[in-house]
């Protein structure tokens, strides 16, 4: 026996052994003959005089139970409450002491009957530990992950309508136009560091050449794609995109400060469940792109969230303030909280549940800041500097938006909708006629299309027009954008999504009146995740 198992034995015996009364001269050598030699019982209740009130019958039963070592009087009774002799201890002890043994030699029979199988896994073990050590040595940070995604957009837009004219006719330049097949990319790699497990900071390094593409949106902001991006110092250039710090505040209440951050990504409720990923104006603006204009800039949130019940649904609001020009020192072209700083102001309240949302938002932007979609005459007039317009030239827009989802993949898809308006206040007259443009969509996806994890959805709505001028003259600016899609899902990290769309008059009112253009586009888009 082992030095280790007598030992463990040592404190159960000892228990018992106290307290000893009876001396060698009492001791009753036939009773502990009969005591020893007694075959051991099988249940606590064969013995007649131990009750389960009795304070020690638990630590009994375990004895019997566990090694069955104990017996008792050859009366069927245990006598618990006479005092033990030293012989009856040991007696005790080394019935306890074979026990052991014989579940020892057990688990040595079973340990060589799976030697091989038991020194595969000790390799096992010993190999993961090995790889363990490594990475520990040579990880990037204990804090931080390093999560990337990589985009290929493959396709081409195409021009119609009565429009079309050559260099010395009125109307759109065909030969100007953006109708090549290109291959677009974009790349995303973010650093996610956590020092309390709750808190996050954000760093991410981007990198595209979209800027001459269509796909960007350069000549009609329409057609541009959720993911285009570019470097203002050109394409195959790397940025810091995002660089911002949100920690928890007391319950419910998240702050964000940061030198690079996005007012979308500043949000209490992300108020749509299409996700195409291709339009812009679907995905990244959800159909109301006055409020949802992804300016970026340095930036300042709150986010509260407070449920209802515990867990959905949950009432939530944000608050936001991003200055697009912060990092300028000349008031008049930038800065914080100044006239040129091109800031915008966001504020959202919700609710929402596990399969729906519902959300009211406003934004105020100044000069500088732009609607980020709309027709070709509506969107120029938001991206005027302030050094052209009168003084206290801003954007009032406000935005309604709500989505439903069903509970299990069907039929039946999702269904996102989103109507938004934004006004121009009078420092815009001088230039331009717009006083109020309006914007909608409504999207539709199906999730586990023919095979499980695979998805499909389409999209129809009207990018920002002009509704109303200053000068009370009908505006002619309506337009209509669609897009279809399906998306293979590959694998975990890699899908290939199709897509068509139209935009019925890309130029809204500056089509020429009586004239028609349209543009009709694809894309193949593969995305990667790692």
């Amino acid at each position: 026996m082992k030095l280790f198992q007598k030992l463990l034995l040592a404190p159960a015996a000892l228990g018992l052994m106290a307290p000893v009364a009876a001396s060698a001269s009492e001791l009753n050598i036939a009773g502990v003959s009969q005591y020893g030699s007694e075959e051991q019982v099988t249940s606590i209740t064969q013995f007649s005089d131990v009750q389960p009130t009795d304070w020690a019958y638990q630590a009994l039963s375990n004895l019997i139970e566990r090694y069955g070592c104990v017996a008792g009087y050859p009366n069927g009774t245990y006598r618990g409450s006479r005092a033990m002799t030293r012989f009856e201890a040991a007696a005790l002890l080394n019935a306890c002491l074979d026990r052991i043994t014989d579940v020892t030699d057990e688990l040595k029979r079973l340990m060589k009957e799976f030697e091989k199988e038991l020194a595969v896994l000790k390799g096992r073990v010993d190999g993961l530990e090995a790889k363990v050590g490594e990475l520990e040595a040579t990880q990037f940070s204990t804090t931080t992950k390093l999560k990337g995604e990589a985009t290929f957009d493959m396709g081409a837009y195409t021009y119609g309508g009565s429009a079309k004219k050559g260099n010395n006719g009125p109307g759109v330049d065909e030969n100007g136009l953006y109708s090549a097949f290109v291959f677009n990319y974009d790349v995303r790699l973010n650093f996610d560091t956590s020092f309390t497990g709750k808190d996050l900071l954000r760093t991410r390094l981007r990198s595209g050449n979209y800027a001459a593409s269509a796909f960007d949106g350069g000549q009609y902001r329409g057609t541009k794609l959720d993911k285009s991006f570019e470097s203002k110092a050109g394409p195959n250039v790397v940025d810091i995109d995002r660089l911002y710090y949100t920690f928890p505040v007391g319950s419910g209440v998240k702050l964000t400060v940061g030198a690079r951050a996005r007012n979308t990504e500043l949000l209490a409720i992300t108020p749509t469940a299409y996700k195409s990923n291709l339009l812009d104006f679907f995905t990244g603006t959800y159909g109301t792109s006055g409020v949802y204009n992804k300016e970026t800039g340095a930036a300042v949130a709150a986010v509260w969230k407070q449920s209802v019940k515990k867990g959905n649904p949950y009432l939530a609001a944000s608050v936001s303030y991003v200055a697009k020009e912060a990092q300028k020192g000349n008031p008049n072209e930038g800065g914080i909280m100044t006239d040129g700083g091109g800031g915008s102001f966001t504020a959202q309240l919700g609710g929402a549940g596990q399969n729906w949302g519902l959300t009211g938002a406003y934004r105020y932007g100044q000069c500088g800041t732009d609607i980020r979609s709309g027709t070709q005459y509506t969107y120029a007039l938001s991206k005027l500097k302030c050094a052209d317009l009168n003084g206290g030239a801003a954007t009032n827009s406000f935005a309604l938006n709500g989505y439903w989802q069903p509970s299990q993949s069907g039929w039946a898809p999702s269904i996102s909708a989103g109507w938004g308006i934004t006004g121009f206040t009078d420092g815009y007259e001088d230039l331009s006629n717009t006083q109020n443009a309006q914007s909608w969509m409504v999207g539709l996806q199906w999730n586990d299309v023919f095979i499980k994890g695979n998805s499909a959805g389409m999209a129809v709505g009207q990018q920002p027009f002009t509704t109303s001028t200053f000068n009370g003259d009908t505006a002619y600016d309506g337009n209509y954008a669609w897009e279809w899609w399906y998306n293979f899902q590959v694998t975990d990290n890699i899908s290939v999504t199709p897509a068509l769309f139209y935009l019925s008059r890309p130029a809204g009112q500056n089509t020429p009146q009586g004239e028609t253009f349209n543009a009709f586009g694809g894309v193949v888009q593969v995305g990667f995740k790692f």
